[in-house]
């Protein structure tokens, strides 16, 4: 396989699953972390390498490094592989997921961004997502006629903070997951619910259902629920690591254990929480975006200039929120036809939001 973001959390349990169910790694692809890499090169001997910079690739050890965008698409083009791991965090994600798509290689997909921005222009049934959210929801369905999906959150870093305290909280604290460890990126799109807006978009392209809600749930041990048009519901249940989904999307089928099953009398009991815009503003679009999805890109776009001025301490994480929704309404009327809009229309609303 080819590993698009390696050194992040994704990829590390990825190689993790190689490792175990003897997988070959054809491919390397990481961003800065070149400790970690050369580490990665060690282990599973690549024969391909890149890294975000020109700058970097004079510290990798290894005869065989690109870099860059270019560098990617040009290691998918050489690779022999047909699977390939996009964990690419961010915008970034999407050209590798589209050059994997034209390829006919298998994508297993962990750049949600991808879909967030594009869903309705790739081809979604040659997707597998990694993430467990959407694992769950493929894990439920079983062929039944489906009335509803609603997907679980553990409601991020200040899901327990006073409200009026909310506006004064630092990123390193946004960066302190109650249950999870991840990058950057997601940990405060988990704490603004932005992440479970994007799943939502995902989910409706990968499974094509109209009618989606989300949950908080805050032991992430629930991940989805499928509500069936004959009134009954079935929830899927797991510890929280993502060895699981990772193995399914590599593997297609799983017939050994991967991770410690669910004491239901050690637990004892679930909580649920609705979803309040208080406490997480950027709610108030959830329908809007549902009935417009194509309206992904501006969100996106808007958000990644959004965390960017929050580690600046240009925005505190309420008016982060306030400023994706800002350019959500500026944008009202995009509705990119193509892949090549798809970027025009990233480029123009960054620069709306510079401004």
């Amino acid at each position: 396989m080819v590993i698009l973001g390696s050194t992040g959390s994704i990829g590390v349990n990825t190689l993790a699953i190689a490792k175990r169910f003897s997988l070959h790694v054809e491919a390397l692809v990481a961003g800065e972390n070149v400790a970690v890499l050369n580490e990665q090169i060690k282990e599973f001997k690549p024969r391909f390498v890149c890294v975000a910079r020109k700058e970097l690739v004079k510290e990798v050890n290894h005869d065989n490094v690109y870099y860059g965008t270019e560098g990617i698409l040009e290691i998918l083009e050489k690779a022999t592989s047909t699977l390939v791991v996009n964990a690419l965090v961010g915008f970034t994600g999407l050209a590798p997921t589209i050059k994997t798509l034209e390829l006919g290689k298998k994508l297993a997909l962990a750049n949600k961004e991808s879909l967030v921005v594009a869903g309705h222009l790739l081809d979604c049934p040659k997707i597998t997502p990694i993430d467990s959210e959407h694992f769950g929801l493929w894990y439920l369905q079983n062929g039944r006629a489906i009335s509803q999906m609603t997907i679980m959150a553990s409601g991020g870093a200040f899901r327990d903070t006073p409200l009026h305290e909310l506006s004064k909280q630092t990123p390193a604290q946004a960066l302190k997951h109650p249950n999870w460890s991840m990058g950057k990126k997601i940990t405060i799109d988990s704490a603004t619910m932005t992440n479970k807006l994007f799943e939502l978009l995902e989910a409706k392209w990968l499974f094509d259902v109209d009618n989606l809600d989300a949950l908080i749930e805050p032991r992430s041990l629930m991940h989805a629920m499928v509500a069936f048009v004959d009134g009954c519901s079935t929830v899927q249940l797991a510890n929280a690591d993502m060895k699981l989904p990772i193995a399914y999307a590599l593997l297609g089928r799983v017939d050994e254990q991967i991770l410690p099953p669910i004491d239901l009398a050690q637990i004892g009991s679930f909580e649920f929480k609705k979803i309040e815009q208080n406490r997480y503003p950027i709610w108030e679009i959830k329908d809007s975006l549902l009935k417009n999805p194509h309206r992904g890109v501006v969100i996106n776009a808007a958000n990644e200039v959004a965390i960017a001025k929050f580690f600046e301490g240009k925005l505190n994480i309420l008016e982060l929120a306030e400023f994706t929704k800002r350019a959500y309404r500026e944008f009202e009327s995009v509705n990119p036809k193509s892949l090549s809009e798809i970027f025009e229309i990233d480029k123009e609303v960054r620069e709306y939001c510079q401004r």
